[in-house]
């Protein structure tokens, strides 16, 4: 249908303008950042991947480990770069997202990647002085094989921005418009269940760590299954009495109270024993003072069925914190 205006400027046609250009802008900038992308790709398969494959360097299920899908992607943006290069987005997109579960897959080996490739540089000296010197060519400009590693995970974020952008500045009547919508969505779907699975595994060094810090019989199992919120050392202060220092482990359901090892303990100097176990479910917060941001710090009051915690900190900024954090775990249980 004609769109006819009568004045010099018409809203239909500027708005169209717009959308061309940034069309123009973010298509650009999608085709010379998978060229980039691709090129850093066959610079890791190309010196690194084969090379080793054909050398013998790693045994297989150690180069698997290391580099998981990477030939796979490979060979997909190898795939997709030509649709890019004529302009047949839709169409190199659409058919592009048929591969979007290696994307999944080297997210889900990414932890086990960075191990083996700490492991290997540390005990294999073959490897160590193979990875030096083809880091030390020119093609890779100063980058080591550890910055190269986590590339397909940020090319993934990049593709969702570009992505959504380019099918938000295509016209409705556009014959890609579906194709580019469609790529959009399941490429946003792709990068939201991937960073998902990077926060599990963040979450799991977490445990990792609080689990080794805790010690004794009543310690084993803690941690497990649970999703870690913050650590930090808190003011305990009784009815009758100093103060007291202890550490505090915050999980979305408990918050696990622990005081420190003796020093000199031979075997578990160092680590936390498990006092006492609160339910998030179950606690009232209030703040008792320290509500104005003041040099003081404050206090906090947290009730539970059977027993009463007062929690003080010197530090203003870091008692707000806690604040917010158990305000974040009590409401996440009433959800």
């Amino acid at each position: 249908m004609e769109i006819l205006c009568s004045g010099a400027r018409c809203p239909v046609q500027e708005q169209r303008a717009r959308w061309e250009r940034k069309r123009a802008c973010t298509t650009r900038e999608l085709l010379e950042t998978e060229r980039r992308y691709q090129e850093q790709l066959g610079l890791v398969a190309t010196y690194f991947l084969r090379i080793l494959k054909a050398k013998g360097t790693l045994r297989p299920p150690e180069r698997q480990a290391l580099f998981g899908s990477w030939e796979l992607i490979y060979g997909a943006s190898q795939e997709l770069l030509p649709y890019l290069e004529e302009g047949h987005w839709g169409q190199g997109l659409e058919g592009f997202c048929r591969h979007l579960e290696l994307y999944n897959q080297f997210a889900a080996n990414s932890e086990r990647s960075q191990t083996t490739l700490k492991e290997q540089l540390k005990k294999n000296k073959a490897f160590r002085r193979f990875v030096c010197l083809q880091e030390g060519r020119p093609e890779f400009g100063g980058l080591q094989l550890q910055d190269l590693l986590p590339l397909p995970l940020q090319r993934l974020q990049q593709y969702e921005n570009l992505v959504i952008a380019l099918a938000e500045n295509t016209g409705p009547n556009s014959p890609d418009h579906q194709q580019l919508t469609r790529a959009a969505r399941l490429i946003s779907e792709t990068a939201q269940r991937v960073h998902a699975i990077g926060q599990k595994q963040k979450n799991d060094q977490h445990l990792r760590r609080v689990q080794a810090l805790l010690s004794g019989r009543q310690a084993k199992g803690l941690t497990s299954g649970r999703w870690f919120l913050r650590q930090g050392w808190l003011l305990v202060v009784p009815l009758h009495g100093e103060p007291r220092p202890r550490m505090f482990f915050l999980f979305t359901d408990v918050l696990l109270m622990a005081k420190p090892r003796p020093p000199l303990h031979l075997m578990q100097s160092g680590t936390f024993a498990c006092k006492a176990l609160y339910p998030m479910a179950q606690c009232q917060l209030r703040r008792v003072f320290g509500h104005s941001g003041g040099p003081c710090g404050g206090l906090l009051s947290l009730s539970f069925p059977h027993e009463k915690l007062l929690l003080m900190s010197t530090d203003q900024e870091e008692l707000s914190c806690w604040y917010h954090s158990l305000t974040w775990a009590i409401n996440g249980q009433k959800n």
